[in-house]
């Protein structure tokens, strides 16, 4: 029965190889040979928080998004109003600005440093550090979701694109779903909401 257990082992070393948020340590015994290689993630301080208005095309209040930092990500709690019932495509924007009524001001997705990766959380050669799941609207026009990311984060240094940059960063509500997959924003449409990530 442990041989199933020691296949599956050696399995999961080649892809935690792989990891980019992940780091090998060799240590030296006190004899002098080699300790065995272990694996630690980069890991970022607890306890950042952020917030953003989301303003909505109209530029009427739209709700709230607020941001925690944890260990290896951030943590992210959407409260939506006044908007279409259905799925909605969400997504973090490398800008932190939020000029309507299309929001262009809040540019492309945030990206993985200078290497362009494409888009959708389905992507086989996605996804990029903007992408998250949708959000759903309910019959009155609100919307809730709490979602969590490893490709964006509070803290500086910390796993993930960092938010708080010199020129910040929104979160925008799309009119429609995201599909994952297709280029560039998954067919989700315009840009209904935004909000501009401040510290705090």
């Amino acid at each position: 029965m442990r041989l199933p257990l020691i296949a599956a082992g050696l399995l999961t070393l080649p892809l935690m190889a792989c990891d980019p948020s992940t780091s090998t340590e060799t240590t030296t015994t006190t004899d002098g040979t080699a300790a065995p290689a272990v694996q630690s993630a980069v890991r970022a301080p607890v306890g950042a928080t952020g917030q953003a208005a989301l303003t909505g095309a109209d530029g009427a209040a739209a709700g709230t998004a607020t941001f925690r930092q944890g260990p290896t990500g951030v943590l992210i709690r959407v409260e939506a109003t006044g908007l279409t019932p259905g799925w909605h495509g969400l997504h973090l924007h490398a800008v932190g600005q939020c000029e309507g009524p299309k929001f262009s001001s809040a540019g492309a997705h945030v990206q993985h440093g200078t290497e362009t990766v494409p888009h959708g959380l389905l992507n086989a050669d996605g996804s990029d550090a903007g992408d998250l799941p949708n959000l759903y609207v309910g019959a009155d026009g609100r919307g809730f979701a709490e979602v969590f990311t490893t490709t964006a984060g509070l803290a500086e240094g910390g796993p993930g694109q960092h938010l708080l940059d010199a020129d910040g960063s929104a979160i925008l509500i799309h009119a429609g779903p995201d599909d994952y997959a297709s280029q560039p924003i998954g067919g989700s449409g315009d840009r209904v909401a935004c909000g501009v990530i401040a510290a705090g």
